[in-house]
């Protein structure tokens, strides 16, 4: 099975990589995991090549990513637990998805802060969005 677990280094997503942890032996076979951050893109400002360069924009991406995907490497090295991380850039919920299809996962997890129905629809939420676009089961771990 291949899992795709969704961080950003919050909570709810460390949350979701404990859980994880403690499920692994669940299955029948070891995982395969993809670790993936997502990055929204930097907006694109005119006149902005002049002053920023691609690859400082690029060094930008790794260096936020890697942050975000510090602790949860930590969790999953500490549990001897495999992964590919993986950092990338795209609206959030569109890019797990086309990652997910391309890297051909089974399962994407992610963790979700559990706001109510109204929160959603106010403040909207990646989770949800995630859920209705993806055609691969999708695990939300609640904090």
């Amino acid at each position: 099975m291949k899992i795709l677990l969704a961080v950003d280094g919050s909570k709810p997503s460390l949350k979701a990589v404990r859980s994880f942890i403690g499920h692994a032996n669940w299955y029948r076979d070891k995982p395969t995991v993809e670790l993936v951050t997502v990055h929204l893109p930097v907006p694109k400002i005119s006149g902005m090549g002049a002053v920023i360069s691609g690859s400082q924009i690029q060094r930008y991406y790794d260096r936020e990513g890697k942050a975000s995907l510090s602790k949860a490497r930590k969790l999953l090295d500490a549990a001897g637990i495999r992964y590919s991380p993986r950092i990338l850039v795209g609206p959030v919920a569109e890019t797990i998805v086309r990652h997910a299809r391309l890297a051909r996962c089974h399962l994407i997890m992610i963790g979700t802060r559990g706001r109510s129905a109204a929160a959603n629809l106010l403040l909207g939420s990646c989770a949800t969005r995630l859920v209705s676009l993806s055609t691969i089961p999708v695990l939300l771990v609640r904090t």
